[in-house]
């Protein structure tokens, strides 16, 4: 048996609505929230006393989701450090296909999005960025030009 598909990634964060609305601004639509808590939470997660805020947002094409959690018990761990650079082990960066990088970018700004290093192009093909998004996550944005 293979897998049907990647279903979602989850990024846990300490400010639901700050992150759900920096993927708005990005172009995600809310498919929903929910509250998530009893024994399947605890089982699912392998945690005691899971009770945590979720929202579902996805891209237009309906193909992908980010799961947001904001986890109310037990308590967040802090990552460290708070902003680990881009050659941290783990979970390195979500990257969306954008139209126009520019104004994506100061879109994105206003949500504080913080630029990494600058924009970038690749060969005659892709313009590209890394930026700091909600609870520190890398997002990367690349706009076709070739």
């Amino acid at each position: 048996m293979t897998i049907q598909r990647m279903d979602n990634v989850a990024i846990v964060v300490d400010d639901l609505d700050a992150a759900v609305a920096f993927f708005t601004e990005l172009g995600m639509e809310l498919e929903g929230k929910a509250q998530i808590e009893g024994l399947y939470a605890d089982r699912t997660v392998g945690l005691d006393g899971v009770r945590s805020d979720i929202a579902m947002m996805r891209t237009p094409d309906g193909h992908s989701k980010l799961e947001l959690t904001k986890y109310h018990t037990p308590a967040v761990s802090d990552a460290e450090p708070r902003n680990p650079p881009p050659n941290t082990l783990g979970l390195h960066r979500v990257m969306f296909a954008v139209d126009d990088i520019d104004d994506t970018i100061a879109r994105l700004r206003v949500h504080g999005a913080e630029l990494l290093g600058e924009v970038a192009q690749y060969e005659n093909i892709f313009r590209l960025c890394n930026l700091r998004g909600p609870a520190g996550i890398i997002v990367a944005l690349a706009e076709q030009i070739g």
